[in-house]
């Protein structure tokens, strides 16, 4: 049965219109918008069959129990395929992307995450009370097995592939020790596996939840790890300690809590959730080529430095520490990922007078800024031999503030499609600036968003001024 049949099956009407959607990074699941004339769905084909039951196994108990999942559809199981619920594109991580960039991690943000909070406390007790684990994939429990599988991928994939050097009888003597210590925790709740914000969609007003195949019995403070500490999302540290807090004090509405103790204990699992990332980044980028992969390197880097600085290690592991401190110290591991996106943005300046630029891209350009609207040092005499790079002419443009709000409301328009070029894994972007003579204005613009780009992405910058040079 292919998607044609599988969608009458359920909607009783023909599809109308069937788009593959862009491949997840971690993910060999593909996924296909499937409209007809008055429904709509996702198709998802998977060729692990025991991945797939164990989704809409665990999806049908979260429905029974109310939590807010995408809905099963059809199914042809035999066949790897099956339909579920649309919930849009938008997840928790693309929204505060867009939405930090004018307003930073704001009470709104947080609150969104408080709620989100809520949720996995439902998924982690409400379900994990009860829940039947037949089904799940490939382990029941996050047990000793686990952990060590986690830390030999972080072993063999990212520290053997970035050239960390290490004793590796003792650094497996540490892995026996630190796994001890994480299974002293107590794991008869369910975890989510990979609770971050990118599994987390918003839709209707609400938040949704996607992703849990990989669901298993475990320790509470995984899944809220890998919330909080989810390389890419930043959440600012103060914030992190603002909502592991409040994470404490609503599983008080569920059990006691030893603060202390669950603190210590959290912390660990950052640590492997940390190192288990670290290995998927080496996986997918050092061994599968997919640079970008290796972008989120250096936000997990900055999160074992932090961790380093702010909280003990909670074992006497000294092996397992170093190679850690070698990451954090490491200036390879830091400067060749910071341009590991696929992404080159382009930024050119020109004079309108002597024609648009050429597309060098081949795939049709991209943003064309006006500048000529601004205040135009070239009219006076002591500007008129220097460029938008000397310091006069930046201080006489800087005096105007309809400058700063064009250059402002420049990158509004282009942040938006330079992460979704990144989730896409594009190639290039063009960014154009004209003004009259293609020596002031537009030359100052080009060169002030490059900068203001590069605050925000860890990306690939080629700016050109197509009269000066």
């Amino acid at each position: 049965m292919n998607f044609k049949q599988l969608f009458f099956a359920y909607a009783n009407e023909p599809i109308e219109h069937i788009e593959p959607l862009p491949v997840s990074g971690g993910s060999y699941r593909r996924y296909y918008r499937i409209n007809g004339k008055t429904k709509r769905c996702l198709g998802v084909e998977n060729a692990d069959k025991k991945e797939n039951l164990a989704f809409v196994d665990y999806t049908r108990q979260f429905e029974a129990l109310g939590l807010n999942v995408p809905k099963i559809l059809a199914e042809n199981l035999d066949e790897n395929k099956y339909l579920i619920e649309d919930l849009g594109d938008e997840t928790l991580y693309s929204y505060l992307t867009k939405y930090r960039i004018d307003r930073g991690f704001d009470e709104h943000l947080v609150e969104l995450y408080k709620s989100a909070i809520k949720h996995l406390l439902e998924f982690q007790i409400k379900a994990g009370q009860h829940f039947d684990y037949t089904h799940a994939h490939p382990q029941a429990a996050f047990g000793k097995q686990s952990i060590l599988w986690d830390l030999n991928y972080f072993k063999y994939y990212f520290l053997k592939l970035a050239k960390i050097s290490f004793d590796e009888q003792a650094l497996e003597n540490d892995f026996e020790t630190f796994s001890n210590f994480l299974l002293t925790v107590p794991s008869e709740y369910f975890m989510y596996r990979d609770f971050q914000s990118r599994n987390i969609m918003l839709h209707d007003g609400k938040l949704f939840f996607i992703d849990y195949q990989g669901g298993r019995k475990g320790a509470l403070q995984y899944d809220l790890a890998s919330l909080l500490y989810q390389a890419k999302a930043e959440i600012p540290y103060p914030i992190r300690e603002q909502l592991l807090d409040f994470y404490i004090a609503e599983l008080r509405n569920y059990q006691d809590v030893d603060e202390v103790l669950f603190k210590k204990q959290f912390y660990g699992f950052v640590f492997i959730r940390i190192m288990q990332t670290l290995g998927a980044y080496g996986f997918r980028g050092f061994y599968e080529r997919k640079d970008y992969f290796l972008n989120s390197i250096p936000f997990a880097i900055d999160n074992i430095e932090y961790l380093f600085k702010n909280f003990d290690f909670p074992t006497e592991t000294p092996v397992l520490k170093d190679v850690l401190m070698q990451i954090t110290n490491s200036k390879n591991l830091r400067h060749q990922t910071l341009l590991s996106s696929n992404l080159v943005i382009n930024i050119n300046s020109f004079s309108f007078k002597k024609g648009y630029l050429d597309d060098v891209s081949g795939n049709g350009g991209g943003f064309v800024f006006d500048c000529r609207g601004l205040p135009n040092p070239g009219r006076y005499e002591e500007y008129k031999t220097l460029n938008g790079k000397d310091e006069a002419v930046k201080k006489y443009l800087e005096q105007h503030d309809e400058v700063a709000d064009f250059i402002d409301n420049s990158y509004r328009l282009v942040a938006p499609s330079i992460q979704n070029y990144i989730s896409r894994n594009f190639e290039h972007l063009q960014i154009n600036f004209g003004c009259t003579g293609g020596q002031h204005r537009s030359v100052y613009c080009a060169e002030k968003i490059s900068k203001k780009i590069l605050q925000n992405f860890n990306i690939q910058i080629i700016i050109k001024h197509r009269e000066q040079n």
